[in-house]
């Protein structure tokens, strides 16, 4: 027999925060399914993996500011996915000379995007979230590693950083306290089955620097490295110029050196390739 109607409750009259939290769940689930499926299909690539050596080794290189505008005038997109896809060429460019090999190698780079709250937002601070994207490592045409990574860039801010994979961040604040106590460790395990790769943008002041009363002419960023991972990447411009700091574990990347030449050689190919 059919229950009585009233005891079946109508959900447009929960109260809102039984509602929010059940939104709440099934944000988490969306997040947690986009995850899921990036994971598939993906060639791993050893390079970017490794045990955690606990040890680490950086590296920094500089770019003139003006050629990477030249690059996104001739092709469009933005100086944000000129210096994405600076990093895919890279990648290939140090992978095929160490032996590697580029051939099939698509690694997932979590790009972060900083929410930041209004001074009236409480709590107060930033909200992270991320884009996630496939950079085309084994893609040989360097017009068109910038093609891809800038539609795929295009996608995610269509998509808004609310929702997808790369808003893993966001699921802090949907899981209780107990759920952080818990899983934090293993999740901070776990990032390499998320993402194999950092490449954030770190925004510095457009106002010269100074350090004990002297100015300073270069300012390299660095990322943290997660766990079981052996690379990130860090961007910033200051005073016309792009700064890439790189870090890396020293036992699985004794080589972080050819890496960072390859950086500065693959700004050089994408200028050739727009040259008219």
């Amino acid at each position: 027999a059919e229950p009585p109607r009233g005891l079946l409750p109508d959900v447009r009259r929960l109260p809102g925060l039984v509602r929010g939290a059940l939104s709440d769940v099934g944000r988490a689930l969306d997040i947690g399914a986009s995850v899921a499926r990036s994971t598939l299909d993906v060639r791993p690539c050893p390079a970017l993996t490794s045990r955690s050596s606990g040890t680490r080794r950086t590296a920094g290189v500089v770019l003139d500011l003006d050629e990477v505008h030249t690059v996104r005038k001739a092709v469009g997109g933005t100086v944000n996915d000129v210096l994405i896809a600076i990093v895919a060429g890279a990648l290939r460019r140090w992978l095929d000379e160490r032996g590697d090999g580029s051939e099939g190698v698509t690694p997932r780079a979590l790009i972060p995007v900083s929410k930041r709250r209004p001074r009236t937002a409480h709590p107060q601070g930033n909200r992270l979230s991320g884009y996630l994207i496939r950079l085309p490592v084994d893609e040989p045409d360097p017009l068109g590693r910038l093609a891809t990574v800038r539609n795929a860039m295009d996608r995610n801010k269509d998509a808004g950083p609310n929702r997808g994979a790369g808003a893993v961040a966001l699921l802090a604040d949907h899981v209780p306290p107990l759920g952080h106590r818990l899983g934090g460790p293993l999740v901070s395990q776990a990032a390499r089955l998320w993402f194999d790769i950092l490449v954030t943008s770190v925004p510095l002041p457009g106002l010269g620097l100074r350090l004990g009363g002297h100015a300073l002419t270069e300012v390299y960023p660095f990322a943290p490295l997660a766990r079981g991972q052996s690379l990130a990447v860090a961007v910033s411009t200051y005073r016309g110029r792009v700064h890439y700091g790189l870090v890396a574990d020293a036992e699985a990347v004794p080589d972080l050196d050819r890496f960072a030449e390859s950086v500065s050689g693959e700004m050089e190919t994408l200028l050739d390739a727009c040259a008219p």
